[in-house]
């Protein structure tokens, strides 16, 4: 059993040497432990600190593309290391790097393809009242596109199956948490998740400069990554949400007429807003009809990705 530690970061020569270190140098069931570097562009000394410090293997990006890309190109660097599992964790060493046995167990077992170790939201010392609220409202809204029960959307600390990982493909480039979750529970994969210790905060995120772009950058790819893998679901309740006020318009028009109530010419505005939402409820439903057949190519062209990935890395 091979697993493959990937660490993407960026700027984090003053800490990648502590990630380093902390990374258990035997686990039970399994063989070898590779630890991977992903070096997403740093301006500073993040590679040499690496490779001083214990990294099996660097892979340098020429200039910083992204925590989404530096994931992905770690993903490929690990099949391409012949990973059998997989486990993602971040450069500034937030997560207890201890709890990895706990978080590659199902996958070991086999029952579980992708396990994500959720943190103590609700009673976690460094997160204030509103970013707890947030979170926890963002981890129920991605519950509820993914179809999985995971408490902690946000956390970055993961373990992959090899075929879990040959069948990952990433579209965005804000972040993978969100999606991969979201991919994963609509293709069918085994999804669990166990309660994983932190570490002390030592810096601020990097990935957003403030909670209001964090909200804003997340928004997009859950929309995007729903019109994408829940193209029905997605854009029926758009177009329902949009038919409902216009049937209450349509209703109240009716009732008024009937009843002799309604004065000539006063309730022109209200069938003009009648005759928006009706054309946008419908023109939405198409674009869900539409998104369905998309869909069905979709999932042939990952299948076809999925199996050209297969024989790509079948002798690793």
């Amino acid at each position: 059993m091979r697993l493959v530690v990937q660490i993407p970061c960026y700027n984090e020569e003053k800490s990648i040497a502590e990630t380093l270190r902390a990374i258990p140098s035997k686990i039970e069931g399994v063989d070898e432990i590779i630890k991977l570097v992903i070096d997403d562009g740093s301006t500073d000394k993040t590679e040499r600190v690496a490779r001083k410090n214990g990294a099996s293997y660097v892979v340098t990006l020429k200039r910083n593309m992204g925590l989404a890309k530096a994931f992905q190109a770690g993903m490929s660097k690990s099949l391409d290391l012949g990973a059998d599992v997989v486990v993602n964790t971040d450069g500034d060493n937030q997560y207890n790097s201890s709890d990895i046995n706990k978080l590659i167990k199902p996958i070991i077992d086999g029952s579980s393809d992708f396990v994500i170790g959720c943190r103590p939201i609700k009673n976690h010392p460094e997160f204030s009242k509103l970013k707890i609220l947030l979170q926890l409202m963002g981890s129920w809204f991605l519950r509820k596109i993914s179809k999985t029960d995971i408490p902690d959307a946000a956390s970055g600390f993961r373990a992959y199956s090899r075929e879990t990982c040959l069948r990952l493909n990433i579209y965005s480039s804000f972040s993978h948490c969100m999606e991969t979750l979201i991919q994963a529970g609509n293709s069918g994969l085994k999804v669990r998740w166990v309660n994983i210790r932190v570490n002390p905060k030592k810096r601020k995120s990097r990935l957003f400069s403030s909670i209001f772009q964090y909200i804003f950058k997340s928004g997009q790819t859950i929309i995007y990554m729903s019109s994408i893998y829940a193209p029905g679901r997605f854009f029926t309740w758009l177009g329902v949400s949009s038919l409902v006020p216009a049937l209450i318009l349509a209703l109240r028009f009716l009732i008024l007429e009937s009843s002799g109530l309604r004065e000539p010419g006063t309730h022109i505005p209200s069938l003009i807003l009648f005759s928006v939402l009706t054309f946008t409820g419908l023109l939405l439903l198409s674009l869900g009809i539409l998104g369905e057949l998309l869909k069905a190519h979709r999932k042939i062209n990952e299948e076809i990705l999925y199996e050209s990935k297969k024989r790509k890395f079948e002798d690793c």
